[in-house]
């Protein structure tokens, strides 16, 4: 973040802490079971839609990785009411725009229309949620279009193919092992029936949230959701079999050898998430540390590594409190022109080390907190990330108030907790590490960063 933003948001702060604290969001509970979360933002006659269904790929056991992404697709392929592309025609005519996406921990479904058309997207879920046709054409249509997005993503980027193995080796039981869009014989061999289990199982008002953000009134989008959504059957939902990972016994370690530009290292430390941590402001000192180390241009990574010293050419920290199992604090980079990852290995834990033995001066904290509340301001700007952040948290299981609680938590952290939870999580009984090993290209490659969500 350049100074002139650091700036407007340091202005903003005070009112955007101000304004989170009372932020309206109402909440109703249809009889079925589903829920309805509704945000007003009157600024611009628009709507923001999302259903959010408590399934993703972390749901999935082995043989059928990718299924809830691949159900994502078949969503959009017809129901007793509506033709295949049907859905997406009716809402381009009704000047909205649609589409869905997968995670580890949900699949959701969105529309942005001008608001006084809400009840076409609540018709064309409703339509959808429970009366999806599961074609075998369909199906074999659906499975190439994946089977390509899988090679442009994945298969023909080193980086996130290497993000796929690096996985797979640093956890050992959790389902956050296995890729979002699924492993390639996993997807080969998808069947009707399979996909129609876990339509059946998942896909009901009682495993969804529907939200609303925009232009408009509670109650009249609480009497429109009963309308279109009161009627559906809800299912009998089982609790998921406990997946938790086991106790990591020392550091991990591998190399990827693929074709590509440029070496690449990945690290990643076991931590706790909000849900899973002991202590609730483990979680948020957490959030702060990948601050320090990656807050913009005058954080430690880019300041230390990249201009400082020059070992890198690109490094960054990423850390994810909203999920629903534990997760990894990832470190990763690419080493500069006469170096190596290992080099860069031994920057990056020295990095750590110095946050595990000095404390973080209050100017550096104060600084960091800015930038981290700062990036919540910007977000929130954006009816669709409101939608997306009370849709998220719901999903996971953390509630939509956490929304409203974040400055203050994040305000909270001290430069004590800061260094203790670098000292109690980022060690080396804890770490993973990856290295890719580039061999010579013969194709053509794709090098960018990877996400959790896919489509």
């Amino acid at each position: 973040m350049n100074k002139r933003l650091l700036c407007a948001a340091l202005l903003w702060l005070p009112v955007f802490a101000s304004h989170a604290a009372t932020t309206k969001v109402s909440e109703h509970v249809l009889g079925n079971g589903l829920k309805v979360l509704v945000k007003e933002d009157h600024r611009s006659p628009v709507a923001v839609s999302q259903v959010w269904y408590k399934v993703g790929s972390s749901y999935e056991p082995g043989g059928i990785t990718g299924l809830s992404h691949m159900l994502e697709h078949m969503m959009f392929k017809g129901t007793d009411k509506h033709a295949p592309g049907e859905f997406s025609r009716i809402i381009a005519e009704n000047g909205g725009e649609e589409n869905a996406f997968t995670g580890q921990d949900y699949t959701a479904y969105f529309q942005t229309l001008e608001a006084s058309r809400l009840a076409v997207s609540f018709e064309l879920e409703a339509d959808r949620m429970r009366h999806l046709h599961l074609l075998a054409d369909e199906l074999k249509k659906e499975l190439q279009v994946v089977t390509e997005e899988r090679r442009m993503r994945t298969d023909d980027n080193p980086q996130a193919k290497m993000q796929e193995h690096f996985n797979a080796m640093a956890y050992t039981n959790s389902p956050y092992k296995n890729p979002v869009i699924g492993w390639p014989s996993d997807i080969e061999n998808y069947k009707v029936d399979d996909l129609q289990a876990w339509y059946q199982r998942w896909y009901a008002p009682n495993n969804a949230t529907l939200v609303v953000v925009g232009d408009v009134q509670p109650k009249a989008v609480f009497a429109l959701a009963e309308q279109y959504f009161a009627d559906l059957k809800p299912s009998e939902l089982k609790p998921l079999k406990p997946q938790a990972e086991v106790e990591q016994l020392g550091v991990r370690k591998m190399t990827v050898k693929l074709p590509a530009k440029l070496p690449y290292l990945v690290m990643g430390y076991k931590v706790p998430v909000l849900k899973t941590a002991q202590h609730e402001w483990e979680a948020y000192a957490l959030e702060v540390l990948a601050g320090v180390l990656d807050g913009g241009g005058s954080a430690r990574l880019e300041s230390g590594l990249v201009r400082g010293k020059q070992i890198a050419v690109a490094v960054g920290a990423s850390y994810s409190l909203a999920s629903r199992l534990p997760e990894l604090f990832t470190l990763e980079a690419t080493p500069a022109e006469g170096k190596t990852v290992w080099d860069l290995e031994n920057a990056l834990k020295d990095e750590i080390t110095r946050l595990q033995i000095k404390l973080v001066d209050d100017d550096e904290l104060q600084r960091i907190k800015a930038q981290v509340l700062a990036k919540a301001v910007y977000e929130r700007d954006s009816g669709f990330y409101q939608a997306m952040q009370l849709g998220m948290l719901e999903t996971v299981g953390l509630g939509w108030k956490v929304a409203d609680e974040y400055v203050e938590k994040v305000n909270r952290v001290t430069a004590e907790q800061v260094r203790d939870v670098a000292r109690k999580y980022l060690v080396e009984d804890k770490l993973s590490v990856a290295y890719l090993e580039p061999l010579p290209i013969t194709g053509n490659i794709t090098e960018t960063k990877t996400t959790k969500g896919v489509r």
